[in-house]
């Protein structure tokens, strides 16, 4: 089925991806993600966007945001590029492309699978077979969440705080909440939802998303077109 438009609504959670051209290396060496994530720390300012969950892969990056606008996160994502495209040309002496077409996004129902999307996003690292520990792996924040290393990019989401009344409650919380893996039916939904575009979200969630936007936010079944209700 064909990805559908992308879908930005204000005050809501997405996942983010970006990978390279040709699943090409983005990322070579410590100051490569320090620098991208300077980069990414400004624009996020600049455009009123929320990084609640990031991790830079050496191909690719995921990210979990909530922007203020319709805008935000578009302009977000384009200036980092303006940056960070032409620093990676210069220093490794290339030109051209470096990511592969635009960053793709999902749409996330907080209260379903905030949770879930984070723990997809931060042991990203764990699954390819990187580090043993989310922990272990310097470049996502994983570290923040649990308690052992602030960073001054991460907003925490309210989910987040619902965890409990104290840091330390809500690092210990997001630890155990992160200890049983991903099954491969939540990994298989999360990325599906994630690189169709498709809104990932309780039934209810879609059906209340589709009303409020007014457009299409799932594909429509073969041979039904698709109608607004007025």
């Amino acid at each position: 089925m064909a990805r559908l438009p992308r879908l930005i609504v204000p005050h809501q959670p997405h996942h983010v991806i970006q990978t390279g051209a040709n699943n090409q290396n983005v990322f070579l060496d410590a100051e490569d993600y320090q620098t991208f994530l300077g980069w990414l720390r400004t624009a996020a300012k600049n455009y009123k966007v929320a990084v609640h969950c990031y991790v830079l892969m050496p191909n690719h990056l995921h990210l979990l945001v909530t922007p203020a606008d319709d805008t935000g996160l578009g302009q977000m994502m384009q200036w980092i590029g303006r940056y960070y495209v032409p620093y990676f040309n210069q220093k490794y002496s290339r030109s051209g492309t470096l990511w592969n077409g635009r960053y793709k996004t999902s749409l996330i129902d907080a209260d379903a699978y905030f949770m879930l999307c984070s723990r997809y996003i931060e042991f990203n690292p764990v699954r390819n077979g990187m580090v043993a520990r989310a922990e272990d792996y310097p470049w996502s924040s994983y570290c923040h969440h649990a308690g052992i290393r602030p960073d001054g990019l991460v907003t925490d989401h309210a989910k987040v705080w619902e965890l409990g009344n104290t840091p330390f409650q809500r690092e210990a919380a997001y630890s155990a909440l992160s200890q049983p893996p991903l099954t491969e039916e939540d990994i298989t939904l999360i990325g599906k939802s994630l690189l169709k575009g498709w809104p990932l979200g309780s039934q209810q969630f879609q059906t209340a998303l589709q009303a409020r936007v007014k457009r299409q936010v799932l594909p429509a079944k073969r041979g039904r077109p698709f109608k607004i209700k007025p």
